[in-house]
């Protein structure tokens, strides 16, 4: 059974927990759409100020949405169309401190003013990506992407 820890200390530490419950939910559970489903719906209860958390998944050269928290999104994005299909033709993270600065930048979400891609890579493939929104300019920092990184790294061990 899952239980909520409270989210206190420096921002690693924060995170540290937060990794600690996703190990959790992830424990003995393979189905991707199940493990996708609970750790987006965990991030989107640790994190501040963001306005959408969610997975595209990689599917016959697009992006197709996955498991998410938030308002309806694109459900097809084109390889290196916007910011995650730049991400997922680079296969590197994407931290935009001012999405209508970003060229290309799809707008799923009018109020979306920042957002962290982080691709999802096993054995050398792209499973898809991490995508998340904030209505606050500047919202992640390099700390931020650090550690979200590592929850990644933790989420593509048990898909």
């Amino acid at each position: 059974m899952f239980e909520s820890s409270t989210y206190q200390g420096s921002l690693e530490n924060q995170y540290n927990t937060l990794i600690t419950q996703l190990k959790g939910l992830l424990y003995d559970e393979d189905d991707l759409i199940a493990n996708l489903s609970n750790a987006s719906a965990l991030l989107n209860q640790f994190l501040s100020d963001v306005n959408w958390v969610g997975f595209y998944l990689w599917k016959e050269d697009e992006l197709v949405l996955g498991p998410f928290q938030g308002l309806p999104a694109c459900v097809r994005i084109k390889k290196g169309k916007g910011v995650c299909g730049t991400a997922a033709e680079k296969q590197e993270v994407i931290r935009v401190d001012d999405v209508h600065a970003f060229p290309g930048h799809i707008a799923c979400d009018a109020a979306s003013k920042s957002e962290i891609v982080l691709p999802l890579v096993k054995d050398g493939k792209l499973i898809g990506l991490l995508d998340i929104d904030s209505p606050v300019k500047s919202r992640f920092s390099q700390e931020d992407e650090l550690l979200l990184t590592r929850f990644t790294e933790t989420l593509v061990k048990h898909i």
